[in-house]
């Protein structure tokens, strides 16, 4: 029952939503749901790490402490999101940016894409999962091109041509895991009584499964959730669909999108390492991340826009997730995870805030909005707090996620990845500091007037940020969960 609820509560909330016209109490229904799933989440966290992984309808749902953590990050970010997207349909509606039918579809949309990352999350076969991660491209889709601009519609082309052969790859790759499930090197079939693209299946028949035909899988995979995941070289969709999208859309496209399709890399990999042993993913992990970090680096370098700045720090982040994962320890993976709920939360609160600058100075170009501290204090002091998070500043949980990876890499001996990557960091970190300067501060126009931030959009964001220091400081309440979540694929 608590696995089924809390798919059909964000769902049933888009269906009401599609059948009441629109009103800012329909959108903040929204929150409430999405408040009700973190609430839910919380829950099964608790029942997965104390008494172990739990199915539904028949073994088509399944959760187990890695499950639990994502609905977790998925619960977080879209609650954040929601709070703010009351205000930016308001907004919108009131310059005629934006019509009551179109701020319908706009929750629709988003209901809709919250239930299926919790499907792909939740999803016991890896068939399904497929099928949520494919759907979340149809929601989202539309959502990149709400604004309706010629640059909005030429994103959300972008985005689904590319995602949609990335997708089609991780079919490919699918269907090959299912094929050297039933035709096992040297083996009997086992599909007999075998449900074979059930998670639980596959890892208990790992060691029989075809070798050849699941190196081949897992380089599919590889690239094609890659895509989604936003690792190079299939990456360009993300720079432009994040920064047209509107801001609580780019929060959970940076913020979790890209770290559910993340999740499906992390339970192929799982597959794989107990089929093939960890050199053959841990190659394939590396080559992606560390030309996702070499891309963000030079890409960063030259951004004079703040929005396509903080999606090219995504690609550069989640460079960081592939090459934790490649290591592939409990540590490895432990700090993995609290660093996409570290990125998640960082993310979504700088994507909310520049989409609160976006909207008072109509433009995202850096070199046209400086000084924000001083015309803008409480915005400007949210925008450098998260960006000091986001470069992985102590105390915040970015920093301690970072430190745990790196040392997890020299521990399985991969060391000169740590200097590779530390080098690009370097490089991010100059890129980000010069361009986070002209932003922040500067001497504002003489006819400059000081503008006051709502509370309804500060307080919310300051609290993630509190959050986000508070967990890179004391991480106890969620060691447990972690410890479980890591054990699910670090065997």
């Amino acid at each position: 029952m608590l696995l089924v609820s809390i798919l059909v509560i964000p769902l049933a909330t888009g269906l009401i939503a599609l059948v009441v016209p629109w009103r800012p109490l329909v959108g903040w229904m929204a929150a409430v749901s999405d408040a009700i799933v973190l609430a839910l989440g919380i829950g099964l966290a608790i029942r997965t790490t104390s008494r172990g992984p739990m199915n539904a309808l028949h073994g088509t749902l399944r959760a187990d402490a890695l499950s639990a953590f994502m609905v977790l990050v998925i619960g977080t970010v879209a609650l954040a999101a929601a709070l703010q997207s009351v205000r930016y349909l308001r907004v919108e509606i009131a310059r005629g940016a934006c019509t009551p039918k179109r701020a319908t579809l706009y929750i629709v949309l988003v209901q809709a894409f919250v239930t299926c990352m919790l499907g792909a999350v939740l999803a016991a076969n890896l068939g399904v999962l497929w099928v949520a991660v494919e759907a979340t491209t149809i929601a989202t889709t539309f959502l990149v091109g709400h604004r309706g601009t010629s640059k909005a519609l030429e994103a959300s082309w972008k985005y689904v041509v590319l995602c949609s052969v990335g997708i089609a790859l991780a079919f490919l790759g699918t269907v090959l895991v299912y094929f050297a499930a039933i035709h096992p090197g040297g083996g009997p079939v086992v599909a007999h009584g075998v449900n074979t693209l059930d998670w639980t299946s596959l890892m208990s028949v790992a060691h029989r499964l075809n070798p050849d035909v699941l190196r081949l899988a897992m380089a599919l995979i590889v690239l094609g959730y890659g895509t989604k995941v936003g690792l190079a070289p299939m990456h360009s969709w993300l720079p432009d669909a994040h920064s047209q999208a509107p801001a609580p859309v780019s929060a959970l496209m940076s913020g979790v999108l890209l770290s559910v399709a993340f999740y499906a890399l992390l339970r192929f990999k799982a597959i794989a390492d107990a089929a093939l042993g960890p050199a053959f993913p841990r190659t394939l992990l590396v080559v992606v991340g560390i030309t996702s970090l070499v891309v963000a680096a030079s890409l960063l370098l030259g951004q004079r826009d703040y929005k396509r700045l903080l999606a090219y720090s995504s690609i550069e982040h989640m460079g960081l997730l592939a090459l934790g994962a490649a290591a592939g320890s409990a540590l490895a993976i432990a700090a993995v995870l609290l660093h996409v709920l570290g990125h998640g939360i960082t993310k979504a609160v700088l994507f909310l805030a520049s989409g609160e600058l976006h909207q008072s100075e109509g433009t995202s170009e850096i070199a046209k909005v400086p000084a924000l501290l001083s015309r803008r204090p409480a915005l400007g002091a949210i925008m450098a707090v998260g960006l000091v998070a986001l470069v992985g500043f102590p105390p915040f949980v970015l920093f301690a996620s970072e430190f745990s990876m790196f040392r997890a890499e020299v521990d399985v001996g991969m060391g000169w990845v740590v200097a590779v990557t530390f080098i690009c960091l370097v490089v991010i970190f100059a890129a980000i500091a010069s361009q986070g300067r002209r932003l922040l501060l500067g001497e504002p126009a003489v006819d400059a007037v000081q503008e006051t931030t709502p509370r309804s959009v500060t307080v919310p964001l300051v609290i993630a940020l509190a959050v986000c220091g508070l967990l890179g400081v004391i991480a106890w309440p969620l060691q447990s969960l972690l410890h479980a979540a890591a054990h699910v694929v670090a065997r």
